[in-house]
């Protein structure tokens, strides 16, 4: 595999024992993982003592590192203003657990909007509290990276790219799931031409429209073989490809969805977290040698 791209992944859909997802892990032959949720706790819970202490020399006994932290900063209502002074809280611990792991992204979203109202009608205001974040996270050298997710402001490529212009900064890029644009009925390549210029950090997900349900990756509506060639090859794109394979229900996945997570989930396509992951990985590696 060339030196331009790297397989991470949310370990914690392997399952919900760090040590457990972190031998899963190593046992792929994989170096990295976003951390999302550890011993079910969630990353913005923990303190930067608590990973010092108890994450970190997990991390060092695999020879594990960290791509991103997958955080829920910017899952909040826009109207909640006590919510978002929590997460504003949390993302100073957040930027501080990046420096302990020496990583530099934080997976952000873009406010939740009420139900039924226009987005577009929130632009201003999710702006405001997206550069309430961006101000936390430069003064760290973090760079945030915002997912396109169901629901919230940034679920669709142009409102996406409104963003990225808005806040035109090189501490604020983007991270393209392909899987939640077809779930957006959203074409995926129509949102990376929108998007390939802020793109610094991919979601290995796919999914099928006509229910939303999520399937191993190349084998749904994402187009992400045709869009991680185009990517590698012709644009240059060079970082991590990261694991969210979402075939398995598991622990954090009722905090991470909205609607109810059998929705996307409707039978779990592997006997457990780990098969369910390494099936992704397995994909995913197809995939590359195919186009590299």
């Amino acid at each position: 595999m060339k030196k331009q791209v790297t397989i991470s992944g949310f370990a914690d859909e392997i399952c919900e024992d760090f040590e457990e997802q972190l031998k899963t892990v190593a046992g792929l032959g994989m170096q990295y993982i976003s951390l999302r949720t550890a011993n079910r706790k969630s990353i913005a819970e923990f303190t930067v003592e608590e990973v010092r202490e108890q994450l970190l020399p997990k991390l060092n006994q695999f020879d594990v590192k960290v791509s991103s932290l997958g955080s829920p900063i910017g899952k909040v209502s826009v109207d909640d203003e006590e919510g978002y002074e929590k997460q504003l809280r949390q993302l100073n611990t957040l930027c501080e657990i990046c420096k302990v792991l020496n990583c530099k992204y934080i997976r952000v979203f873009s406010c939740y909007i009420p139900a039924g109202k226009d987005p577009d009608y929130y632009r201003d205001k999710v702006i405001d509290r997206m550069r309430g974040f961006l101000k936390i996270a430069k003064s760290y050298g973090i760079i945030l990276i915002h997912e396109n997710e169901k629901d919230i402001y940034g679920d669709t490529g142009i409102r996406c790219k409104n963003l990225m212009e808005a806040l035109s900064d090189p501490c604020f890029l983007s991270a393209f799931d392909f899987a939640n644009y077809v779930q957006c009925k959203e074409d995926p390549v129509a949102c990376w031409d929108l998007l390939k210029d802020y793109v610094a950090y991919i979601h290995i997900k796919d999914a099928v429209a006509a229910d939303k349900e999520n399937v191993v990756c190349g084998t749904g509506e994402g187009r992400i073989r045709e869009i991680l060639e185009r990517a590698i090859l012709n644009e240059g794109y060079e970082g991590f490809l990261t694991l969210e394979p979402h075939l398995v229900v598991f622990d954090a996945l009722s905090d991470l969805e909205l609607a109810d997570a059998k929705k996307i989930i409707k039978e779990d396509k592997a006997k457990n977290g780990a098969e369910g992951y390494a099936m992704q990985y397995h994909a995913l590696c197809e995939i590359l040698k195919s186009i590299i």
